[in-house]
């Protein structure tokens, strides 16, 4: 048998335990995606700073060092998008000059692509989970409201067979299922927010990265007209 409960006796606990099975699934569905929306909000945060940082001081290495190569070694060790777009360069520039004659043209606009696809390649693996957010905050509100309507239905339908409409009759019912969209809200909300948040820190790592790739090619570029004019 449910728990009865009234107008004064209202609370989280009491409307989640006073719901019918659908309600509660809705609410425990809800309740879940939340929780996990959180944790991509942390971990995406998380490793965006990380990799913000490793950027920097890479990005501050780079233009300290004394030849490109002397950076090669140790960038194949690290494991952030600036060092694996440095050694992809790197790479196709080696595998190029190692060859008697080569077509200069071709070699810029091979490196072009390569460092091109490194960063789409890392931006994608970063978005990964950010349609995850994107779901949740699109989805939740109906799937509350869905909960709502249903826990609606049911108090009226309880209403009809008690033939009773007071307030104090009323009211839990109708709590009970409004309480389905609130927290279909409080899922949607943060997942909005940290979606958005995530994508325009994401934008901004593909901006970073496209400019080192720019200024990468000028450098090496700035190398093959010196080795034209020898």
């Amino acid at each position: 048998m449910e728990p009865v409960i009234t107008a004064t006796e209202i609370s989280p606990w009491a409307l989640f335990l006073q719901a019918d099975l659908v309600v509660k699934a809705v609410m425990f569905g809800l309740l879940a995606a939340s929780i996990w929306s959180w944790g991509i909000i942390f971990n995406r945060s998380k490793v965006l700073r990380h990799i913000n940082g490793e950027a920097q001081k890479f990005e501050d290495w780079f233009w300290k060092a004394d030849s490109l190569d002397s950076l090669y070694d140790p960038a194949t060790k690290a494991s952030h998008p600036s060092a694996r777009l440095f050694v992809a360069g790197m790479n196709e520039w080696r595998r190029t000059l190692s060859r008697p004659r080569f077509d200069r043209e071709g070699l810029r606009v091979r490196l072009a692509s390569v460092t091109n696809v490194t960063i789409a390649r890392e931006i994608d693996t970063l978005g990964d989970k950010l349609n995850i957010l994107a779901t949740i905050g699109a989805v939740a509100p109906f799937v509350g409201l869905f909960g709502t309507v249903w826990g609606i239905m049911r108090s009226f339908t309880a209403i009809a067979a008690s033939q009773n409409t007071t307030l104090a009759v009323v009211a839990p019912g109708i709590a009970e299922a409004l309480f389905a969209t609130a927290i279909g809200l409080f899922a949607a909300i943060p997942a909005v927010i940290g979606y958005n948040r995530l994508l325009h820190s994401v934008g901004r790592l593909e901006a970073r990265l496209s400019a080192f790739a720019e200024e990468f090619q000028g450098l090496l570029g700035r190398q093959l007209d010196s080795m034209e004019t020898r």
